[in-house]
């Protein structure tokens, strides 16, 4: 078989109707993968994502699952391995806050807020990641991406529910890489802040601006991070880092050093 005639890898991208994970498809696209685009809700934005992934020469299936359902996670893993019977990639992106409070508001926060945020942050990485991991069987460089938070390793972020959560999937992460040894990596990647609708429209163009400011007079490199930087961090774990598992990989600019 000629190299023209090679199938593509595939890549699902969990999340991917917006922010990081459209952006990580559309790159993934762009590299010579087949993606698919998930969403939980906006059907209409994940068909515009796939739509710029078939422009840029990939085949795209849109799939919509909630993924803290276990069974929609497997439904998912179906329809792909009915698609394409393999998986090379997955990352997932999907990720959800419940609010924007304060840390130092202990009573801004309610037992509610902490589960839904931790169904999806976590276990719904987990019930993904178990669902894919059979059709990654085989492949030459399976790999797992996990999109973590700073706020995770510093007890930062925008609630002390979503810092608590992605801690738990960076521990996730380690766990995921002991377990799917040698067969398929798992990394992931810690952006620090990160320019995009979900911060600017949770926080108010106000306040974003002030704390991207004090973000990047701190930073080594004086900047923040755009979804673009995440994705190509993301395509580098996949495609190069081929001697890297149970990696926690800090994408901040220099702002912890700083």
């Amino acid at each position: 078989m000629s190299t023209q005639e090679m199938p593509r890898p595939v890549c699902v991208v969990t999340g991917s109707s917006s922010g990081i994970g459209a952006a990580t498809a559309l790159l993934f696209a762009e590299r010579g993968y087949d993606v698919v685009v998930h969403c939980a809700k906006r059907a209409e934005a994940a068909e515009q994502v796939a739509k710029a992934c078939r422009a840029a020469g990939a085949q795209a299936l849109v799939i919509r699952a909630d993924v803290a359902e276990d069974e929609q996670c497997r439904a998912l893993a179906e329809e792909v391995r009915r698609r394409w019977g393999r998986v090379d990639t997955l990352v997932n992106s999907a990720g959800m806050t419940t609010k924007f409070a304060d840390l130092k508001d202990l009573d801004a926060l309610s037992r509610s807020d902490f589960e839904a945020t931790y169904r999806v942050n976590v276990v719904g990485a987990f019930q993904m990641s178990r669902a894919i991991a059979p059709l990654m069987r085989g492949r030459p460089h399976a790999s797992i991406v996990n999109i973590s938070s700073l706020g995770g390793r510093m007890g930062t972020g925008s609630s002390m529910a979503y810092a608590a959560s992605k801690g738990a999937l960076n521990t996730l992460t380690l766990s995921l890489a002991r377990a799917l040894a040698p067969d398929v990596r798992v990394n992931a990647i810690l952006p620090g802040m990160v320019d995009g609708d979900w911060m600017r429209n949770g926080l108010g163009e106000e306040v974003f601006e002030q704390r991207r400011q004090r973000y990047q007079s701190r930073a080594l490199l004086h900047s923040i991070i755009e979804v673009e930087d995440v994705a190509a961090a993301a395509h580098w774990l996949a495609a190069g880092a081929l001697k890297s598992t149970g990696q926690l990989i800090d994408l901040d600019a220099g702002h912890v050093l700083g």
